[in-house]
């Protein structure tokens, strides 16, 4: 049998690089999503037939949070994440062979505001809020599921970093126009996985047919918000960069309709199970991701 995996919300920044390291792999990759070219999400036969006898099922699915916090968008953003995944769910429960493994992505925001201590899966703990609120609705139906013939793995993400999406070019902007200094106090932790590792990880996951629950998906070195602005600046050779106090960054949120919660929450997390079970970080420090990102 040819190897074949399917990526559920493969459209965007992440599921375009998974699919193209699959293919190159020799996967044929199936793509579930609302764009035209690939599997409709009311298509259930088409998803059948994808899942039927794969490999595994990466799903990605959900409205970016990169927006303000008003009712519809909260309402898209939950619904966009726990419908699709009881959508897989179902569908996994009437292949006759289903994936192998069920790779579903959570978010490292499940954890709360953290300056005193790392979040472990062991010793972490569940913030307040409404992102904590998406992320352990999100996570409950997930595992609601119980699947005999499946293996499941929550992957708690840190922010991705990549060269060709994610925040990086806001980043770089910031950087390049002499704003890249601190943001806020600056002390809040910033937690981060380069996404080659994020894609070694899936790999890794695969290959370990003992491993499933919940894994932090994060480098085993967070740093705070003013060592990440000077890694950038030193990356990019730009000497200056203004500081952005909290009262500037509340009013440039309203400004390009996102929230400071994405810049302002201390996420520090530490993937101790990956490192328990032996995973290696090819990006281990924030000065190797980003001199490899920026070359």
């Amino acid at each position: 049998m040819y190897k074949k995996i399917v990526i559920a919300g493969g459209t965007g920044f992440i599921g375009k690089y998974l699919s193209k390291q699959f293919r190159k792999l020799g996967y044929q990759v199936f793509i579930i999503s609302r764009q035209d070219k690939n599997i409709q999400w009311e298509n259930e036969k088409e998803i059948l037939g994808a899942l039927e006898n794969s490999d595994m099922l990466i799903n990605l699915s959900g409205k970016s949070v990169d927006c303000r916090y008003n009712k519809k968008n909260k309402e898209e953003i939950l619904k966009s994440r726990t419908e699709t995944t009881k959508t897989l769910g179902k569908a996994i429960l009437k292949c006759k062979n289903p994936p192998e493994l069920w790779i579903n992505s959570s978010t490292a925001t499940i954890y709360r505001h953290a300056t005193d201590r790392a979040m472990t899966e062991s010793t972490g703990e569940i913030g307040s809020g409404f992102s904590v609120d998406v992320a352990t609705n999100w996570e409950q139906s997930f595992f609601d599921f119980r699947l005999p013939n499946t293996r499941q793995v929550a992957l708690r993400m840190a922010i991705v970093l990549g060269k060709y999406g994610g925040v990086m070019k806001p980043f770089t902007n910031l950087v390049r126009f002499g704003l890249g200094g601190k943001q806020g106090n600056g002390n809040q932790m910033f937690s981060w996985i380069h996404i080659e590792d994020l894609f070694r990880i899936i790999l890794f996951l695969l290959e370990r047919k003992d491993l499933e629950g919940v894994f932090n998906c994060s480098s085993p070195n967070p740093v705070d918000n003013k060592t990440l602005m000077k890694s950038f600046r030193e990356s990019m050779g730009v000497k200056v960069g203004l500081p952005s106090p909290t009262w500037l960054l509340k009013i440039g949120a309203i400004v390009i309709k996102t929230e400071t919660e994405l810049i302002l929450k201390s996420r520090w997390v530490i993937p101790e199970k990956l490192i328990q079970v032996g995973y290696s970080f090819k990006y281990p420090t924030i000065d190797i991701a980003l001199a490899n990102i920026l070359k």
